[in-house]
C-alpha cells in the first residue's frame, strides 16, 4: 500500500490541530480543578447526569454518553461517589446493570462549576471564532466523529443544533 504523505497545507493543518488537542484539555482541566476541584472528565460525567432523567443513567449509557470505556468510566464514578457527588444503584429494570444517580450535593457542584466552565469554552473557543466558523468547526466536528465512532456519531450524544 502506498502511503498517501500529506502536502505541506494538510501538514500545517493537521499540528495545529494536534496543538489544539493538546492545549485544549489542558485549558479545560486547569479552570475545573482550580475553581472546582473536578477534572473536565469528572464534569463531564456529572454533566451528563445532570442532563439525563431523574439525574439517573445506566453506566453503559452514561460511558456511551461521555464516550467513554466502562473500565476508565468506572474509576471516575468510584471516585466521585466517594465525594458524595453520585451515588450507583442497582438498575430496577435490570438487576444486571448499575445505574448512576447525581446527588443533591452533586447537582450543586454542577451549578457550581458551569459558569467558570461556560466562560472558559466561551474565551477559548467560541468567542476565538465568527459565528460561521461555529458553524464550520461544528461540521467538521462532525465528519471526524463519523470517522472516529461511526455507530456513536448517529446518536443522541453527538445531536447537531444546526
Amino acid at each position: 500500500m502506498d502511503t498517501r504523505w500529506l502536502d505541506k497545507k494538510e501538514q500545517a493543518t493537521w499540528v495545529r490541530l494536534a496543538a489544539v488537542l493538546e492545549l485544549l484539555p489542558a485549558a479545560l482541566d486547569s479552570q475545573l480543578r482550580r475553581d472546582s476541584q473536578l477534572t473536565h472528565f469528572d464534569y463531564f460525567v456529572l454533566a451528563m447526569l445532570s442532563e439525563a432523567p431523574g439525574r439517573t443513567l445506566r453506566l453503559t449509557a452514561l460511558a456511551d454518553n461521555t464516550t467513554a470505556t466502562l473500565a476508565r468510566l468506572s474509576h471516575v464514578v468510584q471516585r466521585l461517589e466517594a465525594r458524595g457527588l453520585l451515588e450507583r444503584f442497582p438498575c430496577p429494570e435490570d438487576k444486571r446493570a448499575t445505574n448512576a444517580r447525581l446527588t443533591e450535593a452533586g447537582w450543586d457542584k454542577v451549578v457550581q462549576a458551569a459558569p467558570g466552565h461556560v466562560t472558559t469554552v466561551r474565551e477559548t473557543v467560541i468567542d476565538a471564532l465568527t459565528p460561521e466558523q461555529v458553524t464550520q468547526l461544528s461540521a467538521i466536528a462532525d465528519a471526524i466523529l463519523h470517522r472516529l465512532d461511526p455507530e456513536r456519531a448517529k446518536s443522541a450524544v453527538y445531536e447537531r443544533y444546526d
